[in-house]
């Protein structure tokens, strides 16, 4: 398994080896031994897996307040999505600053979102598959997001306002310029 780094220091990208032949491949998708020394102290309580069917579903940006923050692993095992995950802890010196990564069955890599990022993906093809590990279990009373299309954020998506499909809770989300992050980075992540 392939541990790296990306520009924000606490977000990690993932490679599970995968060993193929004639039959077909395996692969060791997670090890918590291999985790734990790349990224210590976290435990998955949940797993979650979703189908979207058509190009252009955006499922984000997401998060989850204290007490029920989420860290998340997060892969595409059929299809591929676009990725992004924007810090949004106080203080951080990467506040506001996102990470966007293409998952796919092609690839295989996977992608470490702590908590105190905002995440959401976008499907780039039909009948996108995404698996995720959770930390925290789901509490739709500290459930919370940012708009995918936030000019601040500056995130490139493959989708306009006009051409997104999203759902009715995601398609009002504020601005993150307009919400109080209950994240502060160093403390509560």
């Amino acid at each position: 398994m392939k541990i790296e780094d990306t520009k924000i220091p606490d977000v990690k990208l993932i490679t599970p080896k995968r060993f193929g032949d004639d039959r077909g491949f395996f692969s060791e998708t997670f090890n918590q031994r291999l985790f734990d020394d790349a990224v210590p102290g976290q435990s998955f309580v949940q797993d979650n897996h979703s189908l979207s069917r058509e190009v252009g579903v955006l499922r984000g940006l997401h998060f989850q307040h204290p007490p029920f923050a989420q860290g998340k692993l997060v892969r595409v095992i059929k299809g591929a999505a676009l990725d992004v995950v924007v810090d949004i802890r106080k203080g951080s010196p990467t506040f506001g600053q996102h990470i966007a990564a293409e998952l796919s069955e092609e690839n295989w890599q996977q992608l470490w979102v702590p908590a105190g990022f905002a995440h959401a993906f976008c499907t780039l093809e039909p009948d996108t598959i995404f698996f995720y590990k959770v930390t925290n279990f789901y509490s739709p009373e500290h459930d919370a997001g940012i708009a995918f299309d936030d000019p601040d954020l500056g995130i490139d998506w493959p989708v306009t306002r006009e051409t997104v499909t999203l759902s009715g809770k995601d398609k009002v989300l504020p601005r993150l310029k307009d919400i109080d992050s209950p994240f502060i980075y160093g403390e509560n992540c």
